[in-house]
C-alpha cells in the first residue's frame, strides 16, 4: 500500500505537465498510460481517482478529465438493447461461458469506441477504469487497441488492478490480458 499511495502522490505533478498534456516526448506515440496497482487497493483506487479529478477540476485548470467507467458503458449497451434484465438469468441458468457467447456481439470493441467517442468530446484528459469490474467480458487490451484512432490526440490512462511490464498486461497479476505494447507506465 505504501508504494501504491506514493505513486498515486506522483500523478499530479505528472498529469500537469506540458509535456504530459501535449503528449511531448513520447515519439509521436499515442499517450496511452498505465497506472497499474495490486488489486486489492481497488477500493483505495477509487477513492483516489476521484480525488484526483476532484483536483485537476479546480477553478481555473485548463485540464478537463472524463472518466469513463468501462462496467458503467457495458451496463448502458445493454440497457440500450433492452438485455440488461436478461443476464443474470442466462448467467444462472447457462453458465458464464455462454454468457460471454451470447454477449459478444454487443460488447465488441468497436461498440465500446463508439460510447468512448461521444463521451470524451470536449475532454482533453480520459480516466479508463471499471477495468477488473467488466472482466472477462471485456478485455482491456481490446478497448485500447480500438481506441488508438479516437483518442489520437487526448492522453488516456487507464487505471489498471494487476501488472504492466510495457509488455503484457497480467489482469489481478494473475490473468494475461494478451500482449500490449502502445502504452507508457504513467509511474515507474
Amino acid at each position: 500500500m505504501i508504494k501504491t499511495k506514493e505513486n498515486l502522490e506522483k500523478i499530479l505533478k505528472k498529469i500537469r505537465s506540458r509535456e504530459f498534456l501535449e503528449n511531448l516526448g513520447s515519439g509521436n506515440e499515442t499517450g496511452f498510460y498505465v497506472f497499474d496497482y495490486p488489486p486489492e487497493e481497488e477500493m483505495f483506487i477509487r477513492d483516489y481517482v476521484k480525488y484526483i479529478f476532484k483536483q485537476l477540476t479546480l477553478a481555473g485548470s485548463d485540464i478537463k478529465p472524463v472518466e469513463i467507467d468501462l462496467y458503467k458503458v457495458m451496463l448502458d449497451l445493454l440497457k440500450s438493447k433492452n438485455i440488461f434484465h436478461k443476464v443474470a438469468p442466462v448467467e444462472r441458468d447457462k453458465g458464464e461461458k455462454e454468457l460471454r457467447k451470447a454477449l459478444f456481439p454487443l460488447l465488441k470493441a468497436e461498440n465500446f469506441t463508439k460510447i468512448i467517442k461521444q463521451k470524451v468530446e470536449g475532454y482533453n484528459l480520459v480516466f479508463l477504469t471499471g477495468i477488473g469490474k467488466v472482466w472477462p467480458l471485456v478485455r482491456s487490451h481490446t478497448i485500447l487497441n480500438n481506441l488508438h484512432h479516437v483518442l489520437d490526440k487526448i492522453p488516456l490512462i487507464m487505471f489498471f488492478p494487476g501488472r504492466y511490464d510495457r509488455v503484457e498486461l497480467q489482469l489481478f497479476g494473475k490473468f494475461r490480458d494478451d500482449n500490449y505494447y502502445r502504452a507508457f507506465k504513467l509511474i515507474e
